[in-house]
């Protein structure tokens, strides 16, 4: 058994728990590539995180493939990545590309108006589309504006802040004012090496089911 189908199969039992089993939804990456996760591409836990995402892709998504971004400063949307070329997808389309900006300081909204135009504006969806956007500290204040913006957008936003720095920002997504419906949640893992694929997948798809009962109840998704 491969590590995704082993990974899908442990996303199959959270999605039962929560009664997900036949939402179809687009699913997106955002990986953080600031100076400060540097040891965590170089080490290979960004690419367990990236194969961890990728299992929900593959049991939620239309196409089975998983869109993927990094930012620092700037930002650069990249190759799906699916189960067929998951292997030393971090290395070799990340880390190896010369092209992509890395291990700089952070900027969250120049990347998120990226995700909400390709979602929206180039390739829009009739499917809602879950974000998994992975932070480890500093996040800008002015992530609000993105978020609000795509409030009323079929866009879900889930924050992972890993590592130990401060992730005040995010803590206060619950109480951000102006949204057509809550849009965004936010948890925290010290250790993303140590937390199990259970408790990681209960907690990403912890508040999805909510979001989209109201996303339908107000017409953000038929």
């Amino acid at each position: 058994m491969s590590s995704i189908s082993l990974l899908k199969k442990n996303v199959g039992v959270i999605l039962e728990k929560k009664n997900l089993n036949n939402v179809v939804a687009r699913v997106g990456l955002v990986l953080d590539i600031s100076g400060s996760m540097r040891k965590l591409y170089k080490n290979g836990t960004v690419q367990k995180v990236v194969e961890r995402i990728l299992a929900v892709a593959s049991r939620f998504d239309d196409d089975g493939q998983l869109d993927v971004w990094v930012y620092d400063n700037e930002f650069s949307r990249l190759k799906p990545v699916s189960e067929i070329d998951f292997e030393n997808y971090v290395e070799e389309y990340i880390l190896n590309n010369d092209l992509i900006h890395k291990f700089g300081r952070n900027d969250e909204p120049p990347v998120m108006e990226d995700v909400i135009a390709k979602y929206t504006v180039e390739d829009p969806s009739n499917h809602p589309t879950f974000i998994v956007f992975i932070n480890d500290g500093g996040c800008k204040k002015t992530i609000k504006k993105p978020v609000v913006q795509s409030s009323d957008k079929p866009i879900f936003w889930q924050f992972v802040g890993i590592g130990d720095a401060n992730f005040e920002t995010l803590q206060k997504l619950d109480e951000m004012e102006g949204r057509f419906i809550d849009n965004a949640n936010f948890f925290h893992i010290q250790d993303v090496e140590k937390i199990s694929d259970e408790e990681l997948y209960n907690q990403l798809l912890n508040e999805f089911p909510s979001w989209l009962k109201e996303a339908k109840e107000k017409g953000v998704l038929s």
